[in-house]
């Protein structure tokens, strides 16, 4: 059964159409839910524990709040790609997008 809320959740996800929804975040949305519902039932599915910080599920929600979907999507698949047993403990947080590397940029140029 969980499996199937996922899959439809899914199909959701990239059948979704922008125009006809006529909200450019749509899909980024319902990746977010779609997140937010695997965190809650991750017990019962029994994933483990992420070793990177912030943990895979909170790297992805960022990412998708912050950028386009394609975008957020390679992120987080090369995030996950990294994310094995064999790795160290890292910190690995959300890049900055455009517009916060220029602000960072500008705002150490006045100081």
């Amino acid at each position: 059964p969980i499996l199937n809320i996922y899959s439809t959740m899914l199909k959701k996800i990239l059948n979704c159409s922008i125009i006809n929804i006529g909200d450019k975040m749509a899909r980024n949305k319902l990746a977010i839910k779609l997140i937010k519902n695997y965190q809650e039932n991750k017990e019962i599915i029994g994933s483990g524990r992420c070793k990177h910080y912030p943990s895979c599920s909170n790297y992805a929600i960022g990412c998708y709040e912050k950028f386009n979907f394609f975008h957020a999507s390679v992120l987080v698949g090369w995030r996950i790609l990294r994310c094995n047993p064999f790795t160290k403990k890292v910190y690995d947080p959300v890049p900055l997008t455009k517009k916060e590397k220029e602000e960072l940029k500008k705002s150490k140029e006045t100081n």
